[in-house]
């Protein structure tokens, strides 16, 4: 996208902004049916009790992130590299499985490659500072004076994990990493976050839901994977106006200016809504990394 835009003097960082909200609305039904996966085999007390660790996770983690910027946007880059790399390692592997491709592959390199190339590379790009700014301008020295370092080695640890796969032969992963890199070293950072978030993570983590969820399940047994894929997405969507309704109540009750608050409080939303989401999918994840293929 930013290719396109580039013959017109890039994007401005307005629409950038606008795009980011865009891509937060379409990502957050990917992680909104959590509760649909865990709650079938649930009592009626383990389920009171797992929606109250739920919120209380979530509230814990807002407050901690709106008490503390900076550490607390740290330690949300880390959690979020390691979940998005055993997302996407974990689909492979699903791939794998399904297709009987039983042949061993470089896991941990692609995991670390796709899961830290995305997040790192646009936060310590020579862009990155004007995005930041418009999120939150505290955020834009949280690396520490560490960015040019951190750009240098996030990039060969990615180009190693391309080459490393290429010597492998799997051509898939390959593209899929090249793609990923690329997209982080062209497009301005809240563009490649939003293609990312909302049409690559999100869609590929709701295409495995739809294999867990019963009503998707249904779908996919008629031989309709669309049908299943958007029943998935369906599903999420009551979270999702949930979601927002508190985001603009934090806006408007937390911030000052609700058009200038609104993206930072959507990704702190986000951001805590990540936490119980990574601890539930982990379970998928590392089924998925060890299970060999059949």
């Amino acid at each position: 996208m930013a290719l396109v835009f580039a013959p017109f003097g890039g994007i401005s960082i307005e629409l950038q902004v606008v795009i980011a909200l865009v891509a937060l609305m379409i990502g957050i039904p990917h992680g909104a049916v959590d509760h649909l996966i865990t709650l079938p085999s649930l009592t009626a007390w383990q389920r009171v009790v797992f929606f109250a660790s739920y919120l209380a996770i979530v509230g814990l983690v807002i407050w901690a992130i709106l008490a503390a910027n900076v550490l607390g946007f740290q330690l949300v880059v880390l959690m979020s590299a390691i979940h998005f790399g055993l997302g996407d390692a974990s689909f492979v592997s699903e791939l794998n499985a399904r297709n009987s491709d039983s042949s061993s592959w470089p896991k941990l390199p692609f995991a670390i490659a796709s899961g830290f190339t995305p997040v790192l590379i646009p936060l310590v790009s020579e862009q990155s500072g004007q995005a930041l700014q418009a999120v939150k301008p505290n955020l834009v020295n949280w690396s520490m004076g560490l960015a040019p370092f951190l750009f240098v080695a996030m990039t060969a640890v990615s180009s190693a994990a391309i080459l490393w796969l290429l010597v492998k032969k799997r051509y898939s992963e390959v593209l899929d990493l090249a793609l990923l890199l690329t997209l982080s070293l062209v497009a301005p950072p809240l563009i490649a976050f939003a293609i990312y978030f909302g049409l690559w993570h999100a869609l590929r983590h709701t295409a495995r839901v739809s294999l867990e969820l019963r009503g998707s399940q249904l779908q996919h047994a008629q031989g309709r994977p669309a049908k299943a894929f958007w029943s998935a997405v369906l599903a999420g969507v009551p979270a999702l106006i949930l979601v927002l309704g508190f985001v603009f109540y934090l806006a408007i009750t937390v911030g000052t200016d609700v058009s200038t608050q609104l993206l930072w409080y959507g990704l702190v939303v986000v951001w805590a809504l990540t936490v119980p989401h990574m601890l539930l999918t982990l379970r998928l994840d590392v089924r998925a990394l060890a299970s060999p293929a059949k």
